[in-house]
């Protein structure tokens, strides 16, 4: 793919990490694209479900198989703000999936080159494809900007327990 087509989607999938910044997740978003056309969408919800299976790429996995109707994604690629964690990658690699485009790498956390490269494990029957970087000041600026508030917001509830009721500190971590 052509670097506008692949800022085009990473775009979009900001689009869905925005989604999540706005209810107070981590701002995770995903695309998940077939012949340059979107066909599935996610964005983090594993508090809002109280699901530790609700990440960005999981959901987006499971609205793309849907719709295709076979849990192969061979020809698809996958945008994403942020490097997939170990649950997410291999279920990337279980799927099949042609290509992974990454916005933002996570350090501590990313198996998909960062802390370790469960994409391209030679041994599986599966490797995928991985382009890094797409769109990455802004995919980090969100996260970045997230957890800044949440640390503020942590600050302020330290600060002044008392004055706040239960759930407004609910509202505000």
């Amino acid at each position: 793919m052509i670097k506008n087509s692949n800022e085009k989607f990473m775009k979009q999938a900001l689009k869905e990490a925005k989604k999540a910044y706005e209810i107070n997740e981590v701002p995770i978003g995903c695309v998940i694209v077939l012949n340059e056309k979107i066909i599935a969408r996610g964005y983090n919800r594993r508090n809002i479900d109280k699901n530790t299976l609700s990440h960005a790429e999981l959901i987006a996995i499971k609205k793309a198989s849907k719709k295709m109707g076979d849990w192969r994604l061979e020809d698809c690629t996958m945008y994403i703000t942020l490097e997939p964690c170990q649950m997410c990658a291999g279920a990337i690699v279980q799927s099949r999936m042609k290509k992974v485009v990454i916005g933002s790498m996570n350090p501590k956390a990313g198996c998909a080159g960062s802390v370790f490269n469960l994409l391209q494990v030679a041994a599986f029957n599966h490797q995928v494809d991985i382009e890094t970087g797409v769109l990455e000041e802004a995919c980090s600026a969100m996260l970045s900007n997230f957890f800044k508030e949440l640390r503020e917001n942590k600050k302020r509830v330290k600060k002044s327990p008392d004055t706040l009721t239960k759930q407004q500190k609910e509202d505000i971590l």
